[in-house]
């Protein structure tokens, strides 16, 4: 469930990413690499976990489907909350930090 949503994030933001200039400005190639980067660690995670427990990885209880898409949800929100920071940090619409007209 974690993998799931985690690739649902990569994919929505790549789509994004690739049709709107405007997004790639707001740095949201880097929420694409997050993404990316956390469904590639997953899916090794459920590699490992396959070659470990074999069939109990694609027939998981309730209780461990909620508590994966929790820790997605979390992890989602996490790299949403990094990459908006990092937007509030580098200000690249200059809506904060003005730029001063030096005109004047």
């Amino acid at each position: 469930m974690t993998l799931l949503i985690c690739l649902i994030g990569a994919i929505l933001s790549t789509i994004v990413w690739y049709l709107s200039a405007h997004a790639r400005r707001l740095y949201i190639g880097k929420l694409v690499l997050m993404f990316w980067g956390a469904s590639l660690m997953w899916m090794v995670d459920l590699f490992y976990e396959y070659l470990e427990v074999k069939s109990k990885v694609f027939t998981p209880s309730s209780t461990v489907m909620i508590n994966d898409a929790f820790l997605g949800v979390s992890v989602v929100v996490l790299a949403l909350v990094i990459w908006l920071v990092m937007i509030l940090v580098k200000d690249p619409l200059h809506v904060i930090h003005p730029i001063s007209n030096q005109g004047r």
